[in-house]
């Protein structure tokens, strides 16, 4: 009786395109660093003049910042985002890949352990307006909301990748997280909660950390499951 084929294996995303990846994403990420921590002027002042154009129409359209406020605070929270990840890791525990579920686990987790070292060393202030239409606590630098969602989207497309998903599905995935990750960031610099270069920051540290982790498993475990 002849054998039963065995299982194809994952498909591991492309070495050749995340080693490339990580540099021309950390490099910018540490030049931003370092002149968000040296107040350079320049930098300084164009974010202030970003911050003020949307501030304006901000208080000037309530509706639309109403809007803003339910994408931010509820459907791109980073809450929002992690219990998404968690639901994707329960689905890889129950499919017995511990060692990715658990993987995806720490990348989350160091995500925002690093995120909160990061605001906390650099100590930047958050943008302050008498007529405020929206609040935030801690440190400015990178932004959570714009970092969270580059890493939940970032390791959501890997895993989709991971798993065979056909092209065409793949390429709307990433069409959605796009959408979600700009969308973040532009909602928090609306709001008057963030500089254009905190959200700038967030999405190049968090895609950062996630290229590292998966070219770090890939390299570690290649395409097993």
């Amino acid at each position: 009786m002849p054998s039963r084929p065995s299982p194809a294996p994952l498909r591991p995303a492309p070495s050749s395109v995340l080693l490339p990846l990580l540099p021309l994403l950390l490099l910018p990420f540490t030049v931003l660093l370092a002149l968000v921590a040296a107040r350079w002027s320049p930098l300084l002042a164009l974010d202030r003049s970003l911050a003020a154009r949307f501030h304006r129409t901000a208080v000037a359209d309530p509706g639309l910042t109403r809007v803003n406020r339910i994408l931010s605070d509820w459907i791109w929270d980073p809450w929002t985002l992690r219990a998404l990840l968690a639901v994707a890791v329960i689905t890889l525990l129950c499919r017995r890949q511990w060692v990715l579920g658990c993987w995806v686990t720490v990348t989350a987790a160091l995500g925002t352990a690093l995120q909160q070292t990061v605001k906390a060393l650099v100590g930047r202030p958050r943008p302050v307006w008498p007529d405020p239409v929206d609040s935030a606590g801690y440190a400015a630098f990178p932004s959570g909301h714009a970092m969270t969602a580059a890493v939940a989207g970032g390791l959501a497309l890997w895993l989709l990748w991971l798993h065979g998903t056909r092209r065409g599905r793949w390429w709307a995935a990433a069409a959605l997280v796009a959408v979600s990750v700009a969308g973040v960031g532009l909602t928090r610099v609306y709001l008057g909660v963030h500089w254009a270069t905190d959200v700038l920051g967030g999405w190049l540290l968090g895609g950062a950390l996630v290229a590292a982790a998966a070219l770090a498993y890939l390299r570690r475990y290649g395409a097993r499951r």
